[in-house]
């Protein structure tokens, strides 16, 4: 197979990356006391060791059997039982849930009363609904450890929760910040703009050093979180002048009969002028910032949703 020709891309931060796989294609580090997570390079999860058995966070299916050969690891290291007894998941989506088949029907499965909607909705044999589900909050007791599951509303998805461990200095919350990297089209394609704006400073008021954040190869930081934060802001202030400083009509105008081409033209214009300052400001701070795409994509969602969920989306015709 011929590789591909890519585009002469920006040098990736060496802060953006993670540690060395071994040759199994996994990495697998303490986070802190018994509490580990494990990762791909793409994507991450996260086991708690306890005396009565191993709680699983979350089962990508990219790491699939890895994550089995990451507990087995760590148990023969510590000399503790490797028998995954539950399994939390932080959302529905299939990229964070697919591998969750791999372990046993006994394990108990436990997650959001919205991921078991959606679960029922898909039915799909690699994620097994969770038998155990909440509304608001959830306190998850196993082993003597405790972990503290909250929502605080849609933002990633519908169901995309705070998994808080209180006695490890952790919190793991999925596919919202990327530690040292841009989000991916359209605000990691997410389902609820102003909730995924608005989540990392529900995540920041919480109590935490070590953030799992679901996707590439290192823990974050609560700078991390803080530079996500102004990429985020520096996106809204963008869009909000281009909105009001590029005149619409000439588009119209300049379209005729086609009013969806002078849509695009329109709109197009809005994102190319909102999202060009981002670009170049945050090249060489946050990996793949000058791939244009993720940018504009995510500058669109954003400028529709001060547009839509703002408002107002327009003046009003007298």
């Amino acid at each position: 197979m011929t590789s591909p020709d890519l585009p002469d891309y920006a040098p990736i931060p060496r802060s953006a990356l993670g540690p060395a796989l071994n040759d199994q294609g996994y990495y697998v580090g303490r986070v802190e006391r018994n509490l580990y997570w494990v990762t791909d390079g793409v994507y991450q999860s996260a086991f708690l060791t306890t005396g009565d058995g191993v709680v699983l966070f979350d089962a990508p299916p990219t790491i699939g059997g890895n994550l089995r050969r990451a507990v087995d690891e760590i148990a023969a290291a510590n000399g503790v039982t490797n028998r995954v007894t539950h399994l939390v998941y932080s959302h529905h989506h299939s990229d964070h849930a697919g591998a969750a088949s791999l372990f046993d029907r006994d394990v108990v499965r436990v997650g959001h009363e919205e991921t078991r909607r959606l679960l029922l909705r898909d039915n799909d044999p690699a994620r097994p609904v969770p038998e155990i589900t909440f509304q608001d909050r959830h306190t998850l007791e196993v082993g003597g450890e405790r972990v503290e599951l909250a929502w605080h509303g849609p933002n990633h998805s519908p169901d995309n929760i705070y998994i808080h461990f209180p006695d490890h200095d952790t919190l793991m919350f999925i596919d919202v910040v990327n530690a040292g990297w841009v989000p991916i089209y359209n605000v990691n394609l997410s389902e609820d703009v102003p909730g995924y704006m608005a989540a990392p400073a529900t995540a920041l008021a919480y109590p935490w050093t070590h953030f799992i954040c679901g996707h590439l190869g290192r823990l974050a930081t609560r700078d991390d979180v803080a530079v996500h934060q102004q990429y985020i802001a520096d996106i809204q202030a963008s869009a909000k002048e281009a909105l009001a400083s590029v005149d619409p009509v000439p588009f119209y105008v300049a379209a005729g009969e086609n009013f969806w081409a002078g849509v695009k033209a329109h709109l197009d214009t809005v994102t190319e002028r909102a999202a060009a300052p981002i670009i170049a400001k945050y090249t060489g701070v946050l990996a793949a910032a000058d791939i244009e795409v993720f940018t504009y994509t995510t500058t669109f969602q954003i400028m529709q949703s001060l547009r839509l969920d703002s408002g107002p989306s327009g003046p009003v015709h007298p």
